[in-house]
């Protein structure tokens, strides 16, 4: 793990286990950032990027904090393995790191904190991350000045994010066992209208939410994202994560005829399918747990058979669209998703 000396500005490598204590930076690249040969031969002073780093360093000093690190520099993205290996464990060094500074480029000196959230930083894909995983997540304006903490505005973050306020605490102890209380359509549900400049990264900038270590292939373009759910289906049981399209589907069990997505298979092809999921929840349904199989041949699954008119239709044993709750906590209809490429049969 490469760290930047916060009084040298220069890279120092450690084993992630003897790290010391660090800094993080969270922003929105631009199109001056300095790369990790930049700052290890000769430092480009004049880039806007150059800047950031700066800043942050001298916010960590600040702090009495010896350490930073920022993505830009302390990765070498010439080497695939290398920035395979930062992916998979991006969640974790923010997670780890004493405080995180967001630096919102597009928010001038003297907007309030009640304007921070239309910043391009609450859109990207990779911020997401970077939302929840650190302990502490200070909000920065464009002259680095400071505009709010995480946990001053947390009810405002959740209304535009869609992301539950007590996940953005700055109580993330245990952060991995409190993001397990959220669905996987509900965590796929964050990310439905954020946007990455690569598709694949669509689904690799969820994989330490969802918990998921898998090997990046750019150029696979959008089948990164099913990759990342038969991922998924080996490691849990969570039935939500079939759960997609929910707010395209009436009571009648049908989808418009111009749906996008009408006649998908079980997978969802994009993150944008989990835009209507943000309530489906886990239930305890006081049986063992029903799991599913990816097979060569497509998902094996026992599920539950409900009768409506003349149709037979799946419902979902533990999961459901928390708002189609009754007030006895049953579900009045709970669907999966879009059901296709098999069939449904009942004696």
């Amino acid at each position: 793990m490469r760290l930047i000396n916060t009084t040298t500005i220069r890279l120092e490598e450690f084993n992630e286990c003897e790290a010391p204590p660090y800094a993080i930076l969270s922003h929105t690249w631009g199109n001056q950032e300095v790369t990790f040969h930049e700052i290890r031969d000769e430092p480009p002073v004049w880039k806007a990027g150059y800047q950031k780093i700066v800043e942050t360093c001298r916010l960590a000093r600040d702090s009495a904090i010896s350490y930073a690190w920022v993505d830009t520099c302390c990765i070498d993205k010439t080497s695939s393995a290398e920035l395979s290996e930062a992916i998979n464990s991006m969640f974790r060094w923010y997670e780890k790191a004493m405080t995180c500074y967001a630096f919102l480029s597009d928010i001038p000196p003297g907007t309030t904190s009640s304007q921070l959230t239309k910043s391009r930083w609450f859109s990207r894909g990779w911020t997401l991350q970077e939302l929840i995983a650190p302990p502490c997540l200070v909000f920065y304006n464009s002259n680095w000045e400071v505009l709010a903490t995480r946990a001053q505005i947390r009810d405002r973050i959740s209304d535009t994010t869609g992301i539950c306020a007590s996940y953005l605490s700055d109580n993330t102890k245990d952060i991995h066992r409190r993001l397990s209380l959220a669905s996987i359509a509900q965590r796929m549900s964050w990310a439905a209208q954020r946007q990455t400049t690569r598709t694949e990264d669509l689904a690799y900038c969820l994989l330490g939410i969802l918990g998921i270590n898998m090997p990046l292939l750019y150029g696979e373009g959008e089948h990164s994202f099913i990759r990342l759910q038969e991922e998924i289906i080996r490691h849990t049981n969570d039935h939500s994560i079939f759960a997609w399209n929910l707010s395209t589907f009436n009571l009648k069990g049908s989808a418009p005829a111009h749906d996008p997505v009408d006649h998908a298979g079980m997978l969802a092809p994009t993150p944008r399918a989990f835009v209507g999921s943000r309530d489906v929840v886990s239930i305890e349904t006081g049986e063992d747990s029903t799991p599913f199989l990816l097979t060569n041949r497509g998902i094996q699954i026992n599920m539950r058979i409900f009768r409506e008119g003349h149709s037979h239709l799946p419902q979902g044993s533990e999961c459901v669209d928390a708002s189609s709750l009754l007030a006895d906590g049953w579900p009045s209809c709970a669907r999966l998703g879009i059901f296709a490429g098999f069939a449904l049969f009942s004696s």
